[in-house]
Protein backbone atom coordinates (compact mmCIF):
# COMPACT_ATOMS: atom_id res chain seq x y z
CA UNK A 1 0.00 0.00 0.00
CA UNK A 2 1.81 3.49 -0.64
CA UNK A 3 0.69 6.25 1.33
CA UNK A 4 0.79 9.74 0.45
CA UNK A 5 2.01 13.26 2.23
CA UNK A 6 0.86 16.54 1.90
CA UNK A 7 2.13 20.00 3.31
CA UNK A 8 0.16 22.88 5.74
CA UNK A 9 -2.20 25.00 3.27
CA UNK A 10 -0.24 27.76 3.98
CA UNK A 11 2.03 26.66 0.77
CA UNK A 12 0.87 29.01 -2.44
CA UNK A 13 -0.07 27.63 -5.83
CA UNK A 14 -0.34 30.10 -9.03
CA UNK A 15 -3.53 30.03 -10.60
CA UNK A 16 -4.44 30.81 -14.18
CA UNK A 17 -6.68 33.61 -13.73
CA UNK A 18 -8.10 36.09 -10.87
CA UNK A 19 -11.75 35.29 -10.05
CA UNK A 20 -13.87 37.61 -8.32
CA UNK A 21 -17.20 35.76 -7.64
CA UNK A 22 -19.23 38.66 -6.79
CA UNK A 23 -16.31 40.09 -3.91
CA UNK A 24 -13.83 42.46 -4.60
CA UNK A 25 -10.93 42.21 -7.00
CA UNK A 26 -8.99 44.23 -4.80
CA UNK A 27 -8.66 46.28 -2.03
CA UNK A 28 -5.86 49.28 -3.09
CA UNK A 29 -7.76 52.70 -4.28
CA UNK A 30 -5.61 52.73 -7.65
CA UNK A 31 -7.26 48.95 -8.37
CA UNK A 32 -3.59 47.83 -8.65
CA UNK A 33 -3.55 43.91 -8.53
CA UNK A 34 -0.22 42.72 -7.13
CA UNK A 35 1.12 39.63 -7.74
CA UNK A 36 0.90 37.66 -4.90
CA UNK A 37 -3.18 37.92 -5.24
CA UNK A 38 -2.96 35.62 -8.47
CA UNK A 39 -2.36 33.02 -5.92
CA UNK A 40 -4.79 30.70 -3.46
CA UNK A 41 -2.84 31.26 -0.52
CA UNK A 42 -6.44 28.96 1.60
CA UNK A 43 -8.43 26.11 1.06
CA UNK A 44 -11.40 26.91 2.79
CA UNK A 45 -15.27 25.58 3.50
CA UNK A 46 -17.83 28.45 2.30
CA UNK A 47 -20.94 28.25 5.37
CA UNK A 48 -23.67 30.40 6.72
CA UNK A 49 -24.19 31.47 9.92
CA UNK A 50 -27.60 31.31 11.44
CA UNK A 51 -28.42 34.38 10.28
CA UNK A 52 -27.06 33.29 6.66
CA UNK A 53 -24.34 35.51 7.15
CA UNK A 54 -20.99 34.10 5.15
CA UNK A 55 -18.01 32.86 6.74
CA UNK A 56 -15.15 30.60 6.07
CA UNK A 57 -13.79 27.68 8.27
CA UNK A 58 -10.19 27.99 6.94
CA UNK A 59 -9.41 24.31 9.19
CA UNK A 60 -11.25 22.35 11.73
CA UNK A 61 -10.72 25.37 14.52
CA UNK A 62 -10.14 28.26 12.43
CA UNK A 63 -12.78 30.56 11.33
CA UNK A 64 -12.46 33.85 9.33
CA UNK A 65 -14.42 36.79 8.80
CA UNK A 66 -14.84 37.84 5.33
CA UNK A 67 -14.74 41.36 5.45
CA UNK A 68 -16.21 42.36 1.89
CA UNK A 69 -18.69 39.22 1.26
CA UNK A 70 -21.74 40.28 3.04
CA UNK A 71 -23.74 37.45 0.64
CA UNK A 72 -22.26 34.18 -0.32
CA UNK A 73 -21.08 34.32 -4.04
CA UNK A 74 -22.73 30.46 -3.69
CA UNK A 75 -25.86 31.39 -2.61
CA UNK A 76 -27.20 28.77 0.36
CA UNK A 77 -24.82 26.30 -0.88
CA UNK A 78 -22.03 25.12 1.77
CA UNK A 79 -18.99 24.27 -0.46
CA UNK A 80 -15.24 23.99 -0.99
CA UNK A 81 -13.40 26.72 -2.40
CA UNK A 82 -9.70 28.33 -3.38
CA UNK A 83 -9.50 32.01 -2.29
CA UNK A 84 -7.29 34.27 -1.90
CA UNK A 85 -7.08 36.51 1.08
CA UNK A 86 -5.07 39.45 3.42
CA UNK A 87 -5.94 39.84 7.26
CA UNK A 88 -7.72 42.79 8.31
CA UNK A 89 -7.82 44.82 11.05
CA UNK A 90 -11.51 44.75 10.93
CA UNK A 91 -13.39 43.38 14.13
CA UNK A 92 -13.34 39.53 14.22
CA UNK A 93 -17.23 39.82 15.44
CA UNK A 94 -17.25 36.05 17.15
CA UNK A 95 -15.05 34.71 14.85
CA UNK A 96 -10.95 33.86 14.92
CA UNK A 97 -9.63 36.41 12.03
CA UNK A 98 -10.80 38.98 10.15
CA UNK A 99 -10.08 38.80 6.42
CA UNK A 100 -10.67 40.87 2.97
CA UNK A 101 -11.09 38.61 0.49
CA UNK A 102 -9.39 39.06 -3.32
CA UNK A 103 -11.04 36.28 -5.06
CA UNK A 104 -12.69 32.99 -4.10
CA UNK A 105 -13.87 30.09 -6.38
CA UNK A 106 -15.59 27.11 -5.47
CA UNK A 107 -14.32 23.66 -6.20
CA UNK A 108 -17.07 20.84 -7.53
CA UNK A 109 -18.30 19.82 -4.18
CA UNK A 110 -20.33 16.57 -3.89
CA UNK A 111 -22.09 13.91 -1.39
CA UNK A 112 -20.47 10.23 -1.31
CA UNK A 113 -22.30 8.36 -4.00
CA UNK A 114 -24.32 4.74 -3.24
CA UNK A 115 -22.32 1.32 -3.86
CA UNK A 116 -24.30 -0.17 -6.10
CA UNK A 117 -22.60 -3.15 -6.36
CA UNK A 118 -19.39 -3.84 -8.67
CA UNK A 119 -21.86 -4.25 -11.87
CA UNK A 120 -23.86 -1.52 -11.54
CA UNK A 121 -20.13 0.86 -9.90
CA UNK A 122 -19.10 -0.43 -13.44
CA UNK A 123 -22.21 0.99 -15.59
CA UNK A 124 -22.70 3.94 -13.64
CA UNK A 125 -19.74 4.91 -12.14
CA UNK A 126 -16.83 3.86 -14.67
CA UNK A 127 -13.56 3.38 -13.34
CA UNK A 128 -11.29 4.98 -16.05
CA UNK A 129 -7.49 5.85 -14.72
CA UNK A 130 -6.76 9.19 -12.82
CA UNK A 131 -3.55 10.24 -10.55
CA UNK A 132 -4.60 11.46 -7.24
CA UNK A 133 -1.87 14.69 -7.12
CA UNK A 134 0.44 14.80 -3.97
CA UNK A 135 -0.27 18.43 -2.93
CA UNK A 136 -1.75 20.59 0.03
CA UNK A 137 -5.50 20.74 -1.82
CA UNK A 138 -5.51 16.76 -1.65
CA UNK A 139 -6.13 16.66 2.19
CA UNK A 140 -9.02 15.58 4.30
CA UNK A 141 -10.03 17.72 7.15
CA UNK A 142 -13.94 20.04 8.18
CA UNK A 143 -15.54 17.03 7.29
CA UNK A 144 -14.72 16.87 2.95
CA UNK A 145 -12.19 14.52 1.27
CA UNK A 146 -10.80 17.05 -1.18
CA UNK A 147 -8.93 15.76 -3.77
CA UNK A 148 -6.76 17.23 -6.94
CA UNK A 149 -6.47 14.45 -9.56
CA UNK A 150 -5.11 13.96 -13.41
CA UNK A 151 -5.85 12.16 -16.37
CA UNK A 152 -6.46 12.48 -20.13
CA UNK A 153 -8.73 15.05 -21.67
CA UNK A 154 -9.32 14.87 -25.16
CA UNK A 155 -13.14 16.03 -26.37
CA UNK A 156 -14.20 18.82 -24.08
CA UNK A 157 -16.58 15.97 -22.51
CA UNK A 158 -16.95 16.83 -18.76
CA UNK A 159 -16.14 13.77 -16.71
CA UNK A 160 -18.08 11.83 -14.43
CA UNK A 161 -15.98 11.37 -10.75
CA UNK A 162 -17.60 9.90 -7.36
CA UNK A 163 -16.51 8.51 -3.75
CA UNK A 164 -18.20 5.33 -2.72
CA UNK A 165 -17.16 3.41 0.34
CA UNK A 166 -16.04 0.04 -0.44
CA UNK A 167 -18.27 -1.59 2.36
CA UNK A 168 -15.10 -3.32 3.70
CA UNK A 169 -16.51 -4.61 6.55
CA UNK A 170 -12.82 -4.73 8.51
CA UNK A 171 -12.45 -0.64 7.62
CA UNK A 172 -15.59 1.32 7.09
CA UNK A 173 -13.37 4.36 6.71
CA UNK A 174 -12.05 3.28 2.91
CA UNK A 175 -13.36 4.74 0.21
CA UNK A 176 -12.89 4.84 -3.62
CA UNK A 177 -12.53 7.34 -5.95
CA UNK A 178 -14.50 6.47 -9.58
CA UNK A 179 -13.85 8.13 -12.47
CA UNK A 180 -15.93 7.86 -15.73
CA UNK A 181 -14.36 9.84 -18.62
CA UNK A 182 -17.44 8.67 -21.00
CA UNK A 183 -14.73 7.98 -23.52
CA UNK A 184 -12.92 10.39 -23.60
CA UNK A 185 -9.53 8.38 -23.14
CA UNK A 186 -6.99 10.03 -25.15
CA UNK A 187 -5.28 13.44 -25.34
CA UNK A 188 -2.86 15.94 -23.16
CA UNK A 189 -2.66 15.26 -19.04
CA UNK A 190 -4.99 17.87 -17.34
CA UNK A 191 -6.26 18.07 -13.64
CA UNK A 192 -9.55 18.20 -12.10
CA UNK A 193 -10.80 19.27 -8.08
CA UNK A 194 -13.38 17.59 -6.51
CA UNK A 195 -14.42 18.23 -2.49
CA UNK A 196 -16.51 14.90 -1.17
CA UNK A 197 -18.68 14.94 2.31
CA UNK A 198 -17.94 12.19 4.94
CA UNK A 199 -21.19 12.57 6.27
CA UNK A 200 -21.66 8.97 5.35
CA UNK A 201 -19.07 7.88 7.03
CA UNK A 202 -19.66 6.45 10.71
CA UNK A 203 -18.82 9.47 13.47
CA UNK A 204 -14.85 8.76 14.90
CA UNK A 205 -16.39 10.46 18.20
CA UNK A 206 -13.99 12.75 18.52
CA UNK A 207 -10.57 9.65 17.29
CA UNK A 208 -8.58 10.61 14.43
CA UNK A 209 -8.22 7.38 11.90
CA UNK A 210 -6.71 6.63 8.76
CA UNK A 211 -9.41 7.14 6.36
CA UNK A 212 -7.94 5.12 3.18
CA UNK A 213 -8.58 6.27 -0.40
CA UNK A 214 -8.62 3.52 -3.11
CA UNK A 215 -8.35 4.40 -7.24
CA UNK A 216 -7.65 2.62 -10.01
CA UNK A 217 -4.48 4.74 -11.97
CA UNK A 218 -2.69 4.19 -14.95
CA UNK A 219 0.02 1.87 -13.55
CA UNK A 220 -2.78 -0.31 -11.46
CA UNK A 221 -4.52 -0.13 -8.26
CA UNK A 222 -3.39 2.56 -5.53
CA UNK A 223 -4.29 3.62 -2.08
CA UNK A 224 -3.63 6.59 0.05
CA UNK A 225 -4.12 7.20 3.42
CA UNK A 226 -4.98 10.64 5.18
CA UNK A 227 -6.18 11.51 8.80
CA UNK A 228 -9.26 11.54 9.29
CA UNK A 229 -11.39 13.04 12.51
CA UNK A 230 -15.33 13.74 12.17
CA UNK A 231 -15.34 17.31 11.75
CA UNK A 232 -11.86 17.69 13.47
CA UNK A 233 -8.27 19.12 11.86
CA UNK A 234 -6.45 16.56 10.01
CA UNK A 235 -3.33 18.15 8.48
CA UNK A 236 -0.87 15.61 7.15
CA UNK A 237 2.40 16.86 5.39
CA UNK A 238 2.95 17.08 2.15
CA UNK A 239 5.55 18.22 -1.00
CA UNK A 240 5.31 20.83 -3.35
CA UNK A 241 3.75 20.45 -6.51
CA UNK A 242 6.46 22.14 -9.13
CA UNK A 243 3.93 22.56 -12.00
CA UNK A 244 0.42 23.41 -12.38
CA UNK A 245 -1.70 22.38 -15.48
CA UNK A 246 -5.10 23.41 -16.44
CA UNK A 247 -8.15 22.40 -14.41
CA UNK A 248 -10.79 20.07 -16.58
CA UNK A 249 -14.49 19.67 -16.10
CA UNK A 250 -15.75 17.42 -13.68
CA UNK A 251 -19.47 16.64 -12.69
Amino acid sequence: MKTLSFIHKGFMILMAVCLSMGVQSCKNDDDTFYLSHYYANALVTVKLSADNTPYLQLDDSTTLRPVNMTTSPFGEKEVRALTNFDFSDEATQGYDKAVFVNWIDSILTKPMAANLGETANMQTYGNDPVEILNDWITIAEDGYLTLRFATRWGNGQPHFVNLISTQNPENPYEVEFRHNAFGDLNGRMGDGLVAFKLNELPDTQGKTVKLTLKWNSFSGEKSAQFNYCTREATNPQATEITSIRYIEKVK
